[in-house]
Formats: structure tokens, sequence, C-alpha cells
């Protein structure tokens, strides 16, 4: 029998994660949209669970929980656990680098922090996220859609990470100790470097710098605005063995043009 993998919540890093596994000869059964079944399907769920060695959860916690460790903790013991947590745990810090020694819990993100305790307590290797880009999902989309922003905030940084490299640091995370990892890119950059060197790809003028206030941004994302930090990637480096494939914002859009020029028919333009 092939080793079984359960992922709760098939989104978008998830489903490039089960597109790996399987390719390596591993079962997939998930929960989500794209899922092999309904996350309220309790009792499929739980006999898919029980001949799974390996469960990784990438389900956000909800108002009045983790729904996953509400709904299934019972059915998760003896198990490789894994969670995709969010660097937003860390909360505003100002610019500084950040590590996993770092406190958790008073920023936005109370709820996520959480939850990332929680799966902290079962055992879990828990990967905290930044900001994630890749093929479909990046600074060119938002440029094509008309929702790149530069905004006038001088010395605010964010840190991202390719959605290759979650992957691959996942993989990692398979033959680890549990614990929490930070998962991200080597070089922390303003969000306007990012959209300015994608139109230098792209041979096309950055969208006018503006305020925050006059940007219309949602409440979400303006929120993402208001804290500044920068994620360090020490901890999954020494104790995974991991290296990210795309060190920077810039080599992971340059694979991103060259993976889109790649995959154009004779004659686009």
């Amino acid at each position: 029998m092939r080793p079984r993998f359960f992922i709760f919540g098939l989104g978008y890093v998830a489903s490039h994660l089960a597109w790996m596994l399987e390719a390596k000869g591993w079962e997939v059964i998930s929960t989500g949209s794209a899922g092999t079944l309904t996350f309220d399907d309790h009792a499929n769920v739980r006999l898919a669970l029980a001949d799974a060695s390996h469960v990784l959860s990438s389900v956000p916690p909800g108002g009045d929980g983790d729904p996953v460790l509400d709904t299934y903790g019972d059915a998760l013991g003896g198990k490789w656990l894994g969670y995709f947590s969010s660097t937003g745990v860390y909360g505003d810090r100002g610019g500084a680098w950040v590590d996993e020694s770092a406190s958790t819990g008073t920023g936005r993100r109370t709820a996520r922090a959480h939850a990332d305790a929680r799966w902290l307590a079962r055992g879990a290797r828990v990967l905290r996220l930044p900001g994630i880009y890749g093929p479909g999902r990046s600074v060119f989309d938002r440029l094509e859609a008309g929702k790149a922003h530069r905004i006038d905030l001088p010395g605010q940084v964010f840190s991202r990470v390719h959605v290759e490299d979650v992957v691959s640091a996942t993989q990692s995370a398979l033959n680890a100790s549990q614990g929490a990892y930070n998962v991200a890119d080597n070089e922390p950059a303003s969000q306007n470097a990012v959209i300015e060197h994608a139109c230098r790809l792209l041979g096309r003028d950055p969208p006018p710098l503006t305020g925050l206030d006059e940007a219309g941004l949602t409440p979400a994302a303006r929120a993402f605005y208001a804290e500044n930090r920068r994620i360090a990637n020490g901890k999954a480096r020494r104790l995974l063995g991991w290296r990210p494939r795309y060190s920077s914002y810039r080599e992971g859009l340059a694979a991103l043009v060259a993976s889109a020029q790649g995959n154009r028919e004779p004659g686009d333009r």
C-alpha cells in the first residue's frame, strides 16, 4: 500500500504540496473545494485519517477556534502533524529581524497565534509563512488586474516566499523534529521594490506612488501595511537543511517570467 498523507484544506499552497507528494508515490486524501472529501463528511474523514501516517492542516482558524483541532483533534494521535501558520503571529516589529524565539500573539492575527500554539502543543511541525507568491498569484497578476499599489511608506519591508519553496520546506520537515519554523526567502524587501522590479521585467512603467489614504485599499489590505518586520529563516536552514530555491523576489519573478514565456503558443505575443 502507498503511504497516505491527509491534507485539511487543499488550497493554493497545499495543492502544490499534493502534486509533489503524489509524484513521489504518496496517496493524498484532502478536504476543501478541490479536495477528495468534504470537511463535514465526518465518517469518511475519520476513516481516511485512521489510515494516514501524516496529516497537515492549511485551514485558518475561525472565530470560534481551530476547526480541524476542534472537530478531529481526537483522531490525530500518533501521526506526523504539520500546520501552515503565518508570520503574522509576530505582529509589528518596526522592521526588525524576527526568529522563532520571538513572542507571538501581539499582532492583528491573535486567532492565528492561538491556533499556532495549539498545534505546537500537539507536536506539529508549524511552518510560519509570510506572503506567498507563485504561478497565478504574484505581483504580475496584480499589475494585470490594476491592483498593484506603490504606497509611500519609507522603511516599510515585508518577507515573502515562493510556493515551490514552501513545498520543499514541508518535504524537509517530514523528517524533522516538532517545532516552529520560519519559511521565508533571504531578502525582505518593500512592496514597492517588488512592483518596480516586476515592471522592469515587463518593460512597463510602474504605477504612481500614492499615499496610504489615497490608495483605496480594503481594510484587510490596509492592515497588511500596519505591520513591518523581517523574517529570519536560519532555524529552517539549520535544522531542516532547507534552502530557498528562490533566494529573493528577483529570482522568483524571473522564474515566473521564464515559465510564462515557455508556455506561450507559437504566434502568441
